[in-house]
């Protein structure tokens, strides 16, 4: 049985749905949860359409993939992941943001929950690495250009699924976050 909850992220509602999302994934290992409204940029709904905290309970629960797509790229991926995971629930959080296709994200990059969108480093020595997730990582993508135009050498990272990326040898690891950043 698969089971496909559509949601608002809006604090009531997400906190009604907890219970039931877990109740769905202890039902089922192919739940996929699609919750929207997803955003720190809009500010009119008010602080109930900024739901950091349930973002969090979501990541707190094991074996669920919880995914936070930046783009249309981003967006198509964290899909291709939750489908292709049918042992796993997932939770994918959508922004109702208008946000713009980012360069150098990757429908493929999601796999591994985070990749390197930008860099400008040479020996895999970044001054600073800018990770993003959601809405957050055309913020940072924006900051590591003006960060460049003073000098630095700036990695922009993205980082849709922390579980992925965990997952990932520690070699992949080290090449998207090394120890050794000038930071």
């Amino acid at each position: 049985m698969s089971v496909l909850v559509l949601g608002n992220m809006g604090w009531a509602p997400s906190a009604m749905a907890l219970l039931s999302t877990a109740l769905a994934f202890s039902l089922t290992e192919s739940s996929i949860i699609v919750m929207t409204h997803d955003s720190i940029g809009l500010g009119e709904d008010g602080p109930t359409h900024q739901p950091i905290e349930h973002l969090i309970s979501f990541r707190a629960m094991p074996n669920i993939l919880m995914l936070r797509p930046a783009d249309g790229n981003e967006t198509a991926g964290a899909y291709k992941v939750a489908v292709l995971n049918r042992k796993r629930p997932s939770v994918l959080a959508l922004s109702r943001q208008k946000l713009p296709q980012l360069a150098g994200t990757s429908i493929d990059g999601v796999e591994k929950g985070g990749y390197i969108i930008s860099d400008n480093s040479s020996d895999n020595k970044p001054d600073l690495i800018l990770i993003g997730t959601g809405s957050e990582l055309e913020i940072a993508a924006k900051a590591a250009d003006e960060l460049r135009k003073e000098g630095k050498a700036v990695r922009v990272v993205s980082l849709v699924c922390w579980e992925l990326f965990d997952e990932q040898s520690d070699e992949y690891k080290g090449k998207r976050l090394p120890c050794c950043c000038h930071c």
